[in-house]
């Protein structure tokens, strides 16, 4: 896992997309137009280091019409660099290849704010336009509630492990969860 902090040198450390390159082989080339993204998936990884490294006109300008009209610049840098960013990883892909003209990645962006962790889920769109890929728009896949099996014990049932005290005065005084 890489955790890319603002005291790194972006250009020899592994690039944040986890890709196993430095940055500078891998999303820098792409960040400052010197190669543009040969597949969705490129573009994707590029825009989750652009996250990282604070590269917020390149994740501007490499999003369709419809989501820079809503793009906030200053909130986004704001965001983005008081977040470290853990890691990416690809889930699949569809299309995108250098041939195609439209793809959907879905990946798992992993990062913390405020010391809190998150994973953000997505299934993300892109088009190509002119030979450069170009996000157009994303679902985010919320995670899939747990269900129990068995009904949840109350403060005031009998305790489960069979001591034959309330679950209030046995177990759920030493922190085990029903």
């Amino acid at each position: 896992m890489v955790a890319l902090h603002q005291k790194d040198d972006p250009m020899t450390s592994p690039c944040p997309c986890n890709s196993g390159k430095n940055y500078s082989e891998c999303c820098e080339p792409i960040h400052t137009g010197k190669r543009l993204a040969p597949t969705a998936e490129a573009l994707m990884r590029a825009r989750y280091s652009a996250y990282a490294n604070g590269h917020v006109d390149f994740l501007f300008d490499s999003s369709g019409e419809d989501i820079q009209k809503d793009f906030d610049h200053d909130g986004t840098k704001a965001w983005a660099e008081k977040s470290t960013w853990n890691g990416l990883d690809i889930l699949r892909t569809e299309a995108g290849t250098e041939k195609d003209t439209e793809g959907v990645v879905e990946f798992v962006a992993r990062y913390a704010t405020n010391g809190a962790h998150f994973k953000h889920h997505e299934i993300a769109r892109f088009k190509k336009e002119k030979k450069r890929w170009i996000f157009m728009d994303g679902e985010i896949q919320k995670s899939t509630p747990i269900r129990r099996e068995t009904p949840k014990i109350t403060r005031n049932d009998p305790c489960p492990c069979g001591s034959g005290k309330k679950y209030k005065k046995c177990c759920e005084q030493l922190g085990v969860r029903s």
